[in-house]
């Protein structure tokens, strides 16, 4: 878990999840293993089997979003993005006069959830991602008009105790989730490659998958860890005309680096049209 993460087991609100998909189910698995008291969540889902899940975990699970919102603390949007208009029209009228919504939709404006949940109520436009699961979560997140610091503070705290922070101008929030909120998938992308190659070359996968996997987890600590850029880390592994130079050039030769940048962009304009 991240360095001084909160402890939610003493949190004495309550809060509700309408939706707890992949990664609204993230972010409530996170909560959890932070110690936040289970009879302290509710959750609504469509699907029986869900509720069930989440139930046997001793949350509180159904399906009426508007009896869950009743008397929360704060209500977190784990829908998927064309779903958060209609949901905040179906729990209007049931907030509370202290609920903070907390939107984790791609894309979807701050001005879309304050028109729709209505005047005064705060709101909270994050960009969260899956390793929230392991406590090492990245949530970027802005306020909206009527959600006061103090109301953010509430939210921000929530959201450390699995993984770390940054409060943000909403102009940044669609290059966020090009970033971070669909990181996690590139990430995925080169551990699968990596340990393909190795495959190729004669490991055994178990061991390939291993290595991969492993190489990324010190290679992301070695990042946050250390005030060096991270060009500055690849030259120091980067011996002139050896092995990790040869192979480097293979990538620059196929533009990967470039093309990391440009699937960047694409997320970052389809986060923007999917507020639309």
């Amino acid at each position: 878990m991240t360095t001084d993460a909160p402890d939610l087991s003493d949190f004495t609100g309550t809060v509700t999840f309408l939706g707890a998909g992949a990664m609204g189910g993230a972010v409530l698995d996170g909560f959890l293993a932070a110690g936040l008291p289970p009879e302290r969540v509710r959750v609504t889902a469509a699907r029986e089997r869900t509720r069930a899940r989440w139930e046997e975990r001793g949350v509180s699970a159904g399906a009426d979003n508007a009896e869950a919102v009743r008397g929360a603390d704060v209500v977190v949007l784990g829908v998927k993005p064309h779903l958060v208009a209609d949901v905040l029209d179906e729990v209007r009228d049931a907030l509370g006069d202290d609920a903070i919504v907390v939107s984790l939709a791609a894309g979807i404006t701050l001005e879309t959830l304050e028109g729709r949940a209505g005047a005064g109520v705060p709101v909270v436009r994050v960009m969260p991602n899956t390793p929230a699961l392991v406590g090492e979560g990245m949530f970027v997140l802005t306020g909206g008009h009527d959600c006061s610091e103090e109301q953010l503070g509430r939210v921000v705290d929530l959201l450390r105790s699995c993984g770390e922070t940054e409060v943000v101008p909403e102009k940044w929030q669609d290059a966020a989730s090009g970033v971070s909120g669909s990181g996690p998938a590139y990430v995925f992308y080169v551990a699968d490659a990596l340990a393909e190659g190795g495959v190729f070359e004669g490991l055994p996968r178990d061991l390939a998958v291993r290595l991969a996997a492993q190489t990324l987890l010190g290679a992301g600590r070695m990042l946050v860890e250390s005030d060096t850029p991270a060009a500055t880390l690849r030259e120091q592994v980067t011996s002139p005309g050896g092995s990790t130079a040869a192979a480097l050039r293979v990538l620059d030769e196929g533009a990967v680096r470039h093309r990391f940048s440009a699937a960047v962009s694409a997320a970052t304009r389809r986060a923007g049209e999917m507020g639309g």
